[in-house]
């Protein structure tokens, strides 16, 4: 029999209404404050990659689904989205102007990783990005408009954890300090640690072996060699934050392991189902932009994972909301004509209503919409389509009425 391919797989059901309802939610709140979509390729050049996510990372080196295409080019499955749009930004000249230009996308992404619960080959991510602005006011927007949305799909227990990485002109100091550091204790961090101190010694913060977790224990910290406008961005975004109601810890061991981010960095903690967890992080990219060939504009944004925000949702709050259609049964040869033209004249209406085609009996089209959680079901027989009306049972009581078929419409769309 076949099978889906390992670490793929398929969406329906209940998961797949909560995928649904996100994104439903998502558009609605990014788009109240004047996000736009956009939808990048899956495949994108290789280069693409090297140049943002960098040579050295695990990404690139371990995690990356590419290949040679039939015309000799080298892609890649996008393993996240931040690069492709930045790409498509500066290929389509969407940054030549100083107007703000403030996006979000959702799509799957491709990693080959081990997999674990929430975690998939294929999954999916929701993203925002706002270029054009270096404000802390920026800043302070995207996390506002990231922790709107959690609230709305039902999430209580949330927390930013925050910290500023600085900029590439204080980060020698502190590379220096943190390398000096690293060589006391050499021996007691993993192989990887070696090759990333070398390259990027921040990524060695981002290590997830327990025993290079215990070894960082006393490491300088990033934040005790901020130069002054870092400084006074970071005050400023915590100022802001306050205000605004969102609320937040400081973390001077969060970092971002590449080189392209810039004063702030963060993540959001969630207590929702337990013990508190990272459920997503993001912060500012002031460089990105110019490092994949376009012009110096700064940018924010971050990403969520849909696949595990779908698992806690489903976890905290049961099925997804949603609702379902009404059930028609025609009962009867000359019903089911009627009942085809009644059901093409609610759709048209803009009614929801999911039409009997078996010409099963009534027992088992019911024992149907019992199984399938419809809550609505119109009955339609010769001694309602003689009388101008409808039989309507409601599932969750059983109780039943007549509704003209002339008011059916209405009467569906304000269930």
């Amino acid at each position: 029999m076949a099978q889906s391919v390992k670490g793929m797989r398929d969406l329906f059901g209940a998961e797949l209404r909560w995928f649904q309802h996100i994104e439903d939610t998502a558009r609605k709140c990014f788009e109240r404050h004047g996000y736009r979509e956009i939808r990048t390729p899956i495949l994108e050049e290789l280069e693409v990659f090297k140049r943002s996510v960098g040579d050295s990372s695990d990404i690139v080196k371990k995690e990356m689904y590419d290949f040679v295409d039939k015309g000799g080019r080298h892609v890649v499955m996008r393993p996240e989205n931040t690069a492709g749009v930045v790409r498509a930004m500066v290929e389509h000249k969407l940054l030549q102007t100083s107007d703000p230009q403030l996006l979000y996308y959702i799509g799957p992404q491709f990693r080959y990783e081990r997999m674990q619960a929430g975690r998939y080959r294929q999954f999916w991510q929701i993203g925002a990005e706002s270029f054009g602005v270096a404000s802390p006011e920026s800043d302070a927007e995207s996390l506002v408009m990231l922790y709107d949305f959690l609230r709305e799909l039902g999430l209580e227990k949330l927390s930013f954890s925050l910290n500023s990485v600085g900029t590439p002109e204080s980060r020698p100091a502190f590379q220096a300090a943190f390398r000096a550091f690293f060589a006391e204790r050499e021996a007691q961090f993993c192989g990887d640690c070696h090759r990333r101190i070398e390259e990027n010694p921040l990524r060695v913060l981002d290590c997830k072996v327990p025993t290079c977790q215990k070894a960082l224990a006393g490491h300088p910290l990033i934040s005790e060699f901020l130069d002054e406008a870092s400084e006074k961005h970071h005050a400023r975004l915590k100022e802001l934050l306050r205000d605004l109601g969102v609320p937040f810890t400081e973390d001077p061991r969060l970092v971002r392991g590449l080189d392209y981010y810039t004063k702030t960095a963060f993540e959001v903690l969630s207590g929702d189902i337990g013990a508190q967890s990272a459920i997503l992080g993001g912060g500012r990219y002031d460089l990105l932009v110019k490092h994949l060939g376009g012009p110096d504009v700064p940018a924010f944004g971050w990403a969520i994972g849909l696949d595990r925000l779908a698992m806690v949702c489903q976890t905290l709050r049961g099925e997804a909301p949603h609702r379902p259609p009404a059930l028609l049964i025609p009962l009867g040869d000359r019903a089911t004509g009627e009942a085809m033209k009644l059901a093409r004249s609610l759709w048209a209406a803009g009614a929801s209503v999911q039409l009997e085609t078996r010409g099963v009996a009534l027992k088992k089209a019911m024992t149907t919409a019992n199984r399938t959680g419809i809550q609505t079901v119109l009955i339609l027989g010769d001694g309602e389509l003689d009388g101008g009306t409808v039989t309507v049972k409601h599932m969750a009581t059983g109780e039943q009425e007549a509704w003209p078929l002339a008011d059916l419409a209405t009467h569906l769309k304000t269930l």
